[in-house]
C-alpha cells in the first residue's frame, strides 16, 4: 500500500516557481479580465502536504494573493485543498488526478470545477469551470503557469525543516 507521503507524489509536476498570466473571459459570471503574477507550488511538513502560494495584478479585478493546501485523506481516500485569499474568501475542495499530470478539483458548496493540467516540463494551465444548459461547461477564468528557469526562493533554516 502506498504511504501518504507517496501519494503526494503525484503533484511533482505541478512543483516550482512559476510565472502566471491569467485569462478571464467574459461568462455569466463576470466581465473579461487578464493579468499577471507569481506562484509557488512546493512540498512541506515531511512532504504530506503540497502548498500553493501565489500573488496576482489584474487589470479590472486589481490586486490578490492566496495560499492553498493540498493533503492525502487515506479515511476517504481522495485528495483535499483548502484556498485561503487575502480578501477572506475561503473555498474547499475535493479532487483527484483522473490521469497523469490532469488534477481534477470539485469545490464543495458550489457547481465549479477546476483542472490543474500538465501542458509539457515547463508549462500547466489550471481551468475553472461552471455548468451551463445542455450540459456543457463555460470557462470562467484560465491561468497559463509557465515555470522560472533557475528561480528558488530563498527559506530560512526553519522553513526549511518544515519541508521536505
Amino acid at each position: 500500500m502506498e504511504s501518504d507521503v507517496g501519494k503526494m507524489g503525484k503533484f511533482d509536476f505541478m512543483l516550482g516557481d512559476w510565472s502566471l498570466e491569467y485569462r478571464v473571459p467574459k461568462s455569466s459570471v463576470g466581465e473579461a479580465d487578464a493579468g499577471g503574477g507569481e506562484g509557488t507550488i512546493k512540498k512541506a511538513l515531511g512532504g504530506r502536504y503540497v502548498f500553493f502560494d501565489y500573488h496576482a495584478v489584474l487589470e479590472k479585478s486589481g490586486e490578490g494573493a492566496a495560499h492553498a493546501v493540498f493533503a492525502w485523506d487515506g479515511r476517504a481516500n481522495v485528495f483535499r485543498y483548502w484556498w485561503f485569499e487575502d480578501s477572506g474568501s475561503f473555498l474547499a475542495a475535493t479532487c483527484d488526478f483522473v490521469e497523469e499530470g490532469t488534477l481534477r478539483l470539485n469545490w464543495h458548496d458550489t457547481l465549479l470545477v477546476q483542472t490543474f493540467k500538465r501542458q509539457g516540463p515547463d508549462q500547466m494551465t489550471l481551468r475553472m469551470e461552471r455548468p451551463v444548459s445542455g450540459g456543457a461547461y463555460e470557462v470562467i477564468l484560465e491561468v497559463l503557469f509557465t515555470r522560472k528557469e533557475g528561480a528558488f526562493l530563498e527559506t530560512s533554516a526553519k522553513e526549511r525543516a518544515w519541508t521536505e
